[in-house]
């Protein structure tokens, strides 16, 4: 490699406010670095010139090379010594899976959420940025359309995953008050989409769509680049507070149908969601009767924070739809559970909601019939 010629060296030579972006960027330490969301922010942050360098934290080894890598739980004290030197740190170890126990899952969401901005404080980081979810909003027939950053969190536990996330969102308000100096950032996105499977997703994968008599759902989607762009905007402190993140707009269910060319079943709410609980108390189902509200009522927020700071999406709410169902194609969830393809042939046009209630049914019976043993 040639040596740079004596101007280059000269301006290297200069005062710190001459350098170069990236060497008066921030260092910054992505926690679930390795896979999903983390993985594609961490590349992203790598390639940037406005980073430093970057920090990549997980319980095993991901593909990024650019990235110094330390393999530890989150939820181990010992990650303050790797957040040292950090000046930002973007916690993404979460852990949403449907089929995970719910004790288990909200042991690992809270404990490494506490641990990793106890360590941050601790490590002299000045900025944690944290994700969870729009749907700590709640999804309520009177929820303005679309809501603001800073309209009340009206969401309650009976969600997947939701009582996790609006857990975190205490321990972020409390953060900066038990650690002066340090300062919280959280990022909401709408439905999530690219590689993700949540209750929210699976609603596709049904052979018919499920519409509650009486609802009115509104359908705002986020793409998982959108979603990084947002958390690099975060990162580099071109925004800050809590910030809603999804694609402009958004669909009304007519317009779902539309374009998915998916046929609804309707059903009346007190069956719907009866028959959704006793699914789910009795294993048969991973989604609570709680996730159909947000299919239910809308729940779209209006992005405001990054659109003022000059943040716009990539995507369109029917561009992440196609992605969407070009994604689910060959799959079949009915009332939240993947079949395979012998169970979903028997399923058949049936759709969803008919196996959920035929499953209700034989439930009741078997019942009946235990009581009379």
């Amino acid at each position: 490699m040639s040596s740079p010629d004596p101007q280059v060296r000269a301006a290297r030579n200069q005062s710190t406010s001459s350098a170069s972006p990236a060497a008066r960027g921030p260092v910054v330490a992505v926690t679930g670095a390795a896979y999903g969301i983390g993985a594609l922010l961490t590349e992203q942050l790598a390639a940037s010139d406005e980073v430093k360098q970057v920090v990549a934290i997980d319980e095993r080894r991901g593909e990024c090379a650019a990235a110094q890598w330390h393999i530890l739980d989150v939820r181990d004290p010992a990650i303050a010594d790797k957040l040292r030197g950090a000046d930002v740190v973007v916690h993404l170890a979460l852990d949403l899976d449907l089929e995970t126990d719910a004790a288990a899952r909200t042991a690992y969401n809270v404990r490494g959420t506490q641990t990793v901005l106890t360590a941050a404080a601790a490590a002299g980081v000045h900025r944690v940025v944290l994700c969870t979810s729009a749907m700590v909003y709640g999804a309520l027939p009177d929820n303005e359309l679309p809501l603001s950053e800073d309209a009340e969190l009206r969401a309650t536990a009976e969600a997947t995953g939701v009582g996790d996330l609006l857990e975190i969102e205490r321990l972020a308000r409390r953060a900066p008050r038990a650690h002066p100096g340090l300062n919280v950032t959280v990022v909401r996105p709408a439905v999530l989409v690219g590689g993700t499977d949540t209750a929210l997703t699976r609603y596709f994968e049904s052979p018919r769509l499920l519409v509650v008599a009486g609802s009115r759902p509104a359908w705002q989607f986020c793409h998982v680049e959108d979603l990084c762009s947002a958390l690099e905007y975060a990162v580099l402190e071109k925004v800050e507070g809590e910030l809603a993140v999804g694609c402009d707009g958004w669909l009304e269910q007519e317009e779902v149908e539309e374009l998915s060319g998916i046929r609804r079943m309707e059903l009346p709410s007190a069956v719907a969601l009866g028959a959704a609980a006793r699914l789910h108390r009795i294993g048969l189902t991973p989604s609570p009767a709680g996730d159909l509200a947000y299919t239910m009522y809308p729940w779209v927020v209006s992005g405001s924070r990054l659109h003022d700071s000059g943040w716009r999406p990539q995507y369109t709410n029917e561009e992440v739809l196609a992605e969407l169902l070009e994604e689910v194609s060959g799959r079949h969830t009915v009332a939240g559970r993947r079949l395979g393809r012998k169970d979903a042939t028997a399923a058949g046009a049936a759709g969803a909601t008919v196996a959920l209630l035929g499953a209700a049914a034989v439930v009741r019976r078997a019942r009946k019939a235990r009581r009379r043993i």
